[in-house]
């Protein structure tokens, strides 16, 4: 195969626009969103077209016993390890189109475009679908990335239950999803994650691309606030044990704690509320906490800030319940020589970047403990994400895979 220079190989944007929109339609929502829950009959469709799709252009997919899916395209040196690239297919309940999705498409647009061009690369390329990046399903967010690269025992992500009882491992099999390699058997020569920024910054300075230097710091706690429930009529006010009142003195202290350090976040996103009657004050509250910042001491400070307040309310009020942390991802720093080859595809594409900290977590966090890792990031419209108007443009979108492919082609000369 021939193997022209990289500034002579363009990927297809318009091709990458219809293969985003295509997927969509697996698990769509009537706003125009994406409902696509992990190990969910919307993801095994996707996950069954993602095969398909690569499975066309001569790769050879493999899927290990977390669901983790890795399509192989074959290099001059085969005894290398694959330079990877990826993202993951789940959104959120209420998630957009372009979340996770954007990087495991423009990688599959990568591979179409090295296919197209007869390019034949040094190490092999191998393209990843992550399970249960999202978390929104499967508690904590990562967790198949999260066993790969050994931070996440297998054990526990496979007995993980989402609200309703079902488990990890046998919605795995359910879907005909779970493979025999065993998670974290194979090594990358370097991984690189396209997303969406899921933030403001990149629209605001008319910058078309994010060079990502670090992920900052994440814990997760749930808590269990028990009361007692009581006739919302006949209980007086001061013989109450309410713990819905306890959850929104909880609330605000998140956001108080969240406010006090600079570069810090604090956010109580779900939170479910028992028997949810009307004529009842509530006796039991579930609700989960998130504190993020590229700072791992000033999570640390926010963690113990929260131990404090939800001892003095549940002291105050008389319940019970204390935070749980289920999940501690520190602060990530990506490597120097992986940053420096998606900084000179951006510099080469020429339509402005900056480097900068994802405030999000993402697989590549993890994937950092075992491999040289970098992000790229492109705007997405007003910094929203996670939410069914999450929006893009084909030529952002375009752009990113643009990028992704160069930084891979750069990467890859190392082996020439």
């Amino acid at each position: 195969m021939a193997t022209p220079t990289t500034h002579n190989l363009a990927v297809d944007g318009r091709r990458l626009w219809d293969a985003i929109h295509e997927t969509a339609a697996f698990g769509g929502t009537p706003k125009g969103g994406v409902r696509r829950l992990t190990l969910s009959d919307e993801d095994r469709q996707v996950r069954d077209w993602f095969r398909a799709a690569c499975e066309a252009l001569g790769c050879a997919v493999t899927v290990d016993d977390m669901g983790n899916m890795f399509a192989r395209r074959p290099g001059r040196r085969n005894d290398l390890a694959p330079i990877a690239f990826g993202s993951h297919l789940d959104t959120q309940p209420t998630g957009g189109k372009f979340d996770g999705v954007l990087g495991v498409l423009a990688g599959l647009e990568v591979l179409r475009t090295l296919h197209d061009a007869g390019y034949e690369t040094n190490a092999p390329l191998e393209l990843v679908n992550w399970t249960n990046e999202e978390g929104s399903r499967f508690a904590p967010a990562m967790l198949a990335s999260g066993v790969f690269a050994g931070a996440i025992a297998k054990e526990t992500a496979l007995a993980q239950t989402d609200r309703e009882g079902a488990t990890f491992g046998a919605e795995l099999d359910r879907i005909g999803y779970r493979g025999e390699e065993p998670c974290g058997a194979r090594a990358f020569s370097a991984f690189l994650e396209l997303h969406i920024e899921q933030g403001p910054i990149l629209q605001d300075e008319d910058k078309m691309i994010g060079v990502v230097e670090a992920v900052q710091g994440i814990r997760w706690y749930e808590i269990t606030l028990i009361g007692q429930d009581a006739h919302s009529g006949a209980t007086p006010m001061r013989l109450r044990r309410d713990a819905l009142v306890g959850a929104a003195r909880v609330v605000a202290a998140v956001d108080r704690i969240g406010r006090a350090r600079p570069d810090c976040v604090g956010t109580v996103g779900l939170m479910e509320v028992k028997p949810n009657s009307r004529n009842v004050s509530p006796g039991e509250v579930f609700l989960t906490v998130d504190f993020r910042s590229p700072d791992d001491a000033k999570v640390a400070a926010m963690e113990a800030d929260l131990i404090d307040a939800v001892a003095e309310i549940t002291s105050d009020l008389g319940l019970e319940g204390a935070p749980a942390r289920i999940w501690d991802q520190p602060a990530t720093i990506f490597d120097a020589e992986c940053v420096a080859a998606v900084e000179a595809a951006a510099e080469a594409f020429g339509q402005g970047s900056r480097r900068m900290v994802s405030g999000a977590g993402h697989d590549a966090a993890y994937v950092a403990r075992v491999a040289p890792t970098a992000m790229i990031f492109v705007p997405c419209k007003d910094g929203v994400s996670h939410n069914e108007a999450e929006s893009s443009t084909l030529e952002q979108c375009a752009a990113g895979a643009q990028v992704l492919l160069d930084a891979a082609l750069r990467y890859d000369r190392k082996f020439g």
